[in-house]
């Protein structure tokens, strides 16, 4: 089976690269021109010091044609991932010409150039890609091209960033000194510099922030937990393959309908000019219908009535789980709640039975401002466990604005500034709800949620029924969490839901349809696909465009060590390595936004080959390097053996590296489609 769904991927792959000519034909084209440049710095300097080129070849392997020119065969090869410059007395294929004395001794090899010659024909090829990474990158700048800011858009809960108490509309300017411009050289020096990480910056008020964060691996990567912002503007797939809105939720039944392009100016009449703005709004509503005052990408001005845009629910009150993590600085902080520690009652209402305890996050937004009283459970160190008095004052952050989207987050309470668990174990049930109509009692485990769609319906999903299991004894204890159950449930508005209960020691399954909650608004409009924030980097001069050029390149090659050091010391995993069909989709995707990104893409190419080429590997530019130091410095060349023997080494090396990333590329990373 495992193999069956191996081959699917493959061949799903395959197809979308056989799918897409035209943008595969001009990624091939700037890929092509790349490896061009490189050799051609080769070429040219061989040339210079008149040196016999036999053969200047883009791609390795069979040739698929090629044409004579003077003394050089000019070919095109069939393997086109790289190509090479075979010169007289060098050839990768035959590394005993660069100890064969007889080709040595004819003045047109390479073996009779001096080795500083020989130098400057080996870096030619680095050194070419530097200079066309420069030229390529600045004009993209001059051009100009849309990027993400480091705005952050999201902090997840519990992790680093958010207990340093990053918060959303944040700004990031700098990592550990060095200038942070756009979001992607956020998640790049946050997974490449070494830790703990300086963050400087703005909060969303204007005032200067300086933090230090240390990343927790996540997945294959070092991360903080911060995700780019979005814009006010609705989606629009040039493409045309992804709506606007998600079928069956309340953006897709609104009326009008939003319309890709559309900029949204206003909630309920109130101007809004930040997508953190909207949420704050949003989460302020009550179930009365919605109106999102919207300009049309033509120029005209709507109102957009948005219905049912509030939390499902099915009448079930989970047990609150412990505190799992607090924010530096919060009013939790300032109060003296602990990690560990259980909310029990808040202003006197028992949580659980009283108090749903996913509604915290809202419970503590209304009362931003007022002292409350919150009853705790502690378990000290030594001893039974005992409970604790303490009074807070909630500041003024709404609630679920940072959803737990992925299995084993916390649910966040911002006004308070702690992250907790939920535990699906039922303390109370609403009379009259669905869950009291099918007999659930308190007590009751929930050992599994499937999400189903009733007959008829449609969402767009794959999967016939999503299933979440809470009582997974092969996962952490936090991953069997009802909140991000909870949260699934109100992304999947269509769908109904079966439960499986363990009650009295004994399991049964019952069958629910989830029930809108009008005093619970969704603080998003569920459904609706935003852009993300862009912004225009644009030099406003040539000099501007070289400034900015050079400091990408500079910083491009910086990430690249850095990468490869993050490589070494584990810091980051070899599966977020690409191979050459890894960069081709990168290109083809890159292609459809136009020029600009192209030149971007194709600088930053040219560094990395430039770097990587240069390694200290023998069959790589940098290898030969090695040896000519060594040549250099002894007055003699390595011997035979120690040449044949590293070159083939170094053959190995890469042909295992080639093996690998083409393995990752093909079945491992999906291609973006």
């Amino acid at each position: 089976m495992e193999m069956l769904t191996l081959a699917a991927k493959l061949m799903d792959n395959l197809n979308y690269l056989a799918s897409n000519g035209v943008n595969i034909a001009w990624a091939a084209i700037g890929l092509g021109m790349v490896i061009f440049f490189h050799e051609l710095g080769h070429f040219a300097v061989a040339k210079w010091c008149n040196v016999n080129v036999e053969r200047f070849s883009i791609g390795f392997g069979p040739i698929l044609f090629g044409w004579k020119w003077g003394e050089t065969e000019y070919a095109l090869s069939l393997i086109p991932f790289g190509g090479y410059v075979k010169m007289l007395g060098q050839d990768d294929a035959d590394p005993s010409q660069l100890t064969n004395e007889e080709i040595a001794q004819d003045p047109r090899s390479y073996l009779a150039k001096n080795v500083f010659q020989r130098m400057a024909i080996i870096s030619a090829g680095v050194t070419m890609n530097v200079i066309t990474a420069v030229f390529f990158v600045a004009g993209a700048f001059a051009l100009g091209y849309e990027t993400t800011p480091a705005v952050i858009g999201e902090v997840r809960p519990g992790m680093p960033a958010w207990q340093a108490g990053l918060r959303p509309d944040d700004l990031i300017e700098k990592i550990n000194g060095r200038r942070i411009l756009t979001f992607e050289e956020v998640r790049l020096n946050v997974a490449l510099s070494s830790p703990p990480l300086t963050i400087e910056g703005r909060h969303r008020d204007g005032s200067p922030f300086e933090i230090e964060v240390l990343p927790k691996k996540t997945g294959s990567l070092p991360q903080i937990g911060v995700l780019h912002s979005s814009s006010l503007n609705v989606f629009k797939d040039p493409t045309e393959k992804i709506k606007a809105t998600a079928e069956g939720t309340p953006a897709a039944n609104a009326e009008p309908p939003f319309m890709p392009g559309d900029a949204i100016k206003s909630i309920n009449g109130e101007d809004v000019t930040t997508f953190w703005e909207m949420r704050k709004k949003l989460a302020a509503q009550t179930a009365e219908p919605l109106e999102v005052g919207v300009e049309r990408s033509n120029g005209t001005k709507e109102t957009v009535v948005v219905k049912d845009n509030v939390f499902r629910t099915l009448g079930l009150s989970m047990d609150s789980g412990p505190i799992a993590s607090i924010q530096k600085g919060s009013p939790a902080e300032a109060a003296g709640l602990l990690e560990g520690d259980k909310f029990v009652k808040v202003n006197g209402k028992t949580v659980g039975e009283e108090l749903d305890p996913l509604k915290l996050p809202n419970e503590f937004a209304k009362l931003q401002g007022q002292d409350v009283d919150v009853r705790v459970t502690r378990q000290p160190k030594e001893g039974g466990p005992k409970q604790v008095d303490l009074t807070i004052r909630p500041v003024d952050e709404p609630g679920w604005t940072d959803q737990p989207f992925m299995e084993g987050e916390s649910i966040a309470i911002p006004a308070i500034g702690v992250a907790f668990h939920t535990i699906p174990v039922v303390l109370g049930v609403e009379p009259g709800s669905a869950a009291d109509k099918e007999g659930i009692k308190r007590l009751s485990k929930v050992k599994r949620i499937e999400f189903f769609l009733p007959a008829a319906a449609v969402d767009g999903l794959k999967e016939k029924t999503v299933t979440i299991d809470l009582d997974d004894p092969n996962k952490e204890a936090k991953s069997n969490n009802w909140g991000y159950a909870f949260w699934k449930m109100q992304e999947l508005p269509q769908r109904h839901v079966r439960l499986t209960l363990i009650e009295d020691q004994k399991e049964r399954k019952v069958d629910l349809v989830p029930e809108l909650d009008p005093s619970w608004p969704l603080p998003m409009i569920l459904g609706l696909r935003t852009q993300p924030l862009l912004i225009e980097l644009k030099a406003h001069n040539l000099g501007d465009a070289w400034s900015m050029s050079s400091n990408y390149t500079r910083n491009s090659a910086m990430n690249i060590y850095l990468t490869l050091s993050s490589l070494f010391t584990g810091r980051v995993s070899p599966k977020e390595l690409h191979g050459p069909i890894g960069i081709a989709s990168a290109a083809i995707q890159i292609v459809e936004h136009g020029f600009a990104p192209l030149l971007l893409f194709l600088g930053f190419l040219s560094i990395n080959l430039a770097v990587l080429n240069f390694l200290p590997i023998p069959v790589l530019d940098g290898g030969h390097m090695v040896f000519l130091l060594w040549e250099a410095i002894t007055r003699r060349r390595p011997s035979e053996k120690i040449m044949i023997g590293a070159t083939y080494a170094g053959m190995a090396f890469l042909l295992g590296l080639m093996g690998f990333v083409l393995y990752l590329d093909l079945l491992v990373h999906p291609f973006k489609k």
